[in-house]
C-alpha cells in the first residue's frame, strides 16, 4: 500500500525539498533588468543606508522565483507533468540583503484530488535563520498528451 498522491505517484503529503542560493549583486542587477524595477531600495546604496535596512535588499518578486525553483525539484520526483497555479498569502517578513543565503524550504501539505492540485508551504530564511518570505504555492497537476483519462 502506498500513501503517494494518486495523480502524482511518487509523491506524498509531507514531503520536502530545499533550494539554496547566496543573493549576489547580478542577480538582482539582471533581475531589475528583465523587470524593470530599479527602485532605489534594490539599485542606490547611498539612498538605503538613509533607511532601517541600512543597504539594499532583494526584490520579493525575486524571491518568489526561488519558491518557483522549489516546486520544480519536488514536480521533478514524479512523472505527472505540473504548471503552478499561483501563489497564496505571500508574505515578505523581513529583508533579503546582497550576499545573504537564502534557504527556501518547501513542503507539501494538503491535496485537491478533485482538481489534481497540491499546496505547499514555503518558507524562505537567510542564512541566520531568520524568515524573508513566506507562501502557500499551488501545483495544478496535468495531463499529458496521450494519457488516458
Amino acid at each position: 500500500m502506498t500513501d503517494d498522491i494518486p495523480f502524482a505517484p511518487g509523491l506524498r503529503i509531507g514531503d520536502r525539498v530545499e533550494f539554496r542560493k547566496t543573493i549576489s549583486e547580478s542577480d538582482v542587477y539582471l533581475y531589475a533588468g528583465i523587470t524593470g524595477d530599479f527602485a532605489a531600495n534594490h539599485v542606490d546604496e547611498l539612498f538605503m543606508q538613509t533607511t532601517h535596512y541600512g543597504r539594499r535588499i532583494a526584490h520579493g518578486s525575486l524571491l518568489v522565483g526561488f519558491t518557483s525553483t522549489a516546486s520544480t525539484l519536488m514536480s521533478n520526483r514524479t512523472p505527472a507533468p505540473s504548471v503552478s497555479a499561483g501563489y497564496d498569502r505571500i508574505r515578505f517578513t523581513g529583508p533579503a540583503f546582497f550576499g545573504d543565503t537564502l534557504i527556501t524550504d518547501y513542503v507539501l501539505t494538503a491535496v485537491d484530488e478533485s482538481r489534481k492540485r497540491t499546496f505547499a508551504d514555503s518558507t524562505i530564511r537567510n542564512q541566520d535563520g531568520e524568515v524573508c518570505a513566506v507562501a502557500v504555492h499551488i501545483l495544478q497537476f496535468i495531463d499529458a498528451p496521450g494519457a488516458q483519462q
